[in-house]
């Protein structure tokens, strides 16, 4: 009997690392996941990374659990995503010497020293901090010179991880966005960012549009692995536009993709920034077409993390069922959440409720409370979308594991004023977004899944109660960022 036949996703997050078996109408068969290992690096106050080829070990082991898991199937493709702004270093013998994740911030103490910042945010979309591939490789020359005199060439997390997997090395758009080397609107690389960072262009790889097959799985990899010989070898792209495909929306539509960090993204078919220079303008990557970004902050690991410290044993159902039962939730929450434009981030939070405590407070409450500063911020940073680009069409689109909370989904929808929409496997954004982008590279003709759509609808008189609730959440975010 014919095998079925499936994809391979090697999916490299901020805090873990998977491997995805999925079919081509994006069923997830098997899944396996890892924590990523980092350490800190005595040079730099602010610096972490990771071991490539730790990592690479890792990989393999994840895909043959998640082979495991899936059965007999027949890979007939992998595509690699990523957290955006990390980058590997290749030195001139070809090896992977160094990881740099999303988290690492060695280029901090010169982020003064890059000149004019509005010039580099209207050509990069961004601007310019230490978060960006550029500045972990300025802390890497001013202070590392073995490794940056060794350095070959760089390349993001994912595209890094198809180099490992085929042998060829290229750089896709979406990531290159994040590294301040590349002009989003032109979609090349720029000579003037380069030289005004100090970083030579014969460090960056020619770059390949997501979806292009670079070509066969190396012989080596295919028979250490257990992969099929004749696998072939797919460019992917950041983790977010992975997410944003998977919801298949068209140009003017808004897309929340709640992971770690929770991107509120708008897709435009045109270059587009922001006067105040408070957003992201990302190349797609679907080609010719740009994510403006506004981000909310690490929204997805606070949910995560409060719910391992008042549901440790619990699923999310339960969550759901004492959210629903609690109807006097006397609580409001600051957590570091992100507004575009705020000068000054909120690093220390916590939560408010009356004095003394009140009987009605329970575990239920603080978790409604992170929910409540969760889709205020996400609001927050609609509105700046919608100020800057429009917004008129009564609805959003929302993917990630962040939002398997209904009652997430309908706050989200009363505070915004949009209908909120996910497709079958929401949870799974990147997972089924990679599925597709195979689809296309193997010009796999597969039916979409036009019907399989939950709407959380706007609640009017919902969405009016919360007036007050918005308030004291402005509040308390301010009190908690005047101690931050």
């Amino acid at each position: 009997m014919k095998q079925q036949e499936a994809y391979l996703v090697l999916d490299i997050g901020t805090g873990n690392a998977r491997a995805a078996i999925v079919s081509p109408p994006g069923t997830v068969l098997g899944v396996a996941r890892a924590d990523i290992r980092y350490y800190r690096d005595g040079l730099y106050p602010e610096s972490i990374y990771f071991k490539p080829g730790e990592l690479w070990n890792q990989l393999r082991i994840l895909t043959g659990e998640a082979l495991e898991q899936a059965g007999p199937v027949t890979l007939i493709a992998a595509t690699t995503t990523s957290q955006r702004e990390g980058i590997v270093l290749i030195d001139k013998s070809g090896k992977a010497i160094m990881g740099l994740p999303n988290i690492d911030h060695r280029g901090r103490e010169w982020e003064d020293q890059d000149g004019d910042k509005s010039r580099i945010y209207s050509l990069s979309g961004r601007y310019p901090t230490s978060l960006f591939s550029a500045f972990k490789l300025v802390g890497i020359r001013e202070r590392r010179t073995d490794s940056w005199n060794s350095l070959s060439f760089f390349l993001s997390i994912s595209d890094w991880a198809a180099w490992e997997l085929c042998g060829v090395a290229r750089y896709e758009h979406s990531q290159a966005s994040e590294t301040l080397l590349y002009d989003v609107a032109a979609g090349d690389w720029h000579s003037g960012l380069c030289d005004l960072f100090g970083i030579p262009q014969q460090l960056l790889p020619a770059l390949s549009q997501s979806g292009t097959v670079l070509g066969p799985v190396k012989q080596s990899i295919a028979a250490s692995w257990a992969l099929h010989p004749a696998l072939q070898v797919v460019t992917g792209g950041g983790d977010t536009q992975m997410a944003i495909k998977s919801t298949q929306p068209a140009v003017g539509d808004v897309v929340i993709v709640s992971g770690t960090t929770t991107p509120v993204v708008k897709l435009e078919g045109a270059y587009i920034t922001d006067k105040e220079e408070r957003t992201w303008t990302s190349r797609d990557i679907m080609p010719g077409r740009f994510v403006f970004e506004a981000n909310a902050g690490v929204t997805g690991l606070n949910y995560q993390r409060l719910k391992e410290i008042f549901y440790p044993n619990e699923g999310y159902d339960v969550i759901e069922r004492e959210l629903m039962q609690n109807g006097n939730k006397p609580c409001i929450a600051a957590l570091g959440s992100l507004v575009a434009g705020d000068k000054k981030p909120v690093t220390r939070g916590g939560f408010v409720f009356p004095a003394p405590v009140a009987h009605e407070l329970s575990r239920s409450s603080f978790v409604w409370a992170t929910l409540l500063d969760i889709a205020f911020s996400i609001a927050e940073n609609y509105k700046v979308l919608a100020e800057i680009a429009g917004h008129d069409a009564g609805y959003i689109w929302a993917c990630g594991g962040g939002l398997q909370s209904a009652s997430l989904r309908n706050l989200i929808a009363a505070v915004t004023g949009n209908d909120v929409c996910v497709r079958r496997g929401f949870q799974q954004a990147t997972a089924v977004g990679a599925a597709m982008l195979c689809n296309e590279a193997l010009q796999k003709a597969v039916d979409k899944q036009e019907t399989d759509i939950e709407h959380s609808p706007v609640d009017r008189e919902q969405a009016d109660n919360y007036q007050a609730l918005y308030r004291q959440w402005k509040e308390t975010r301010e009190n908690f960022r005047a101690i931050s």
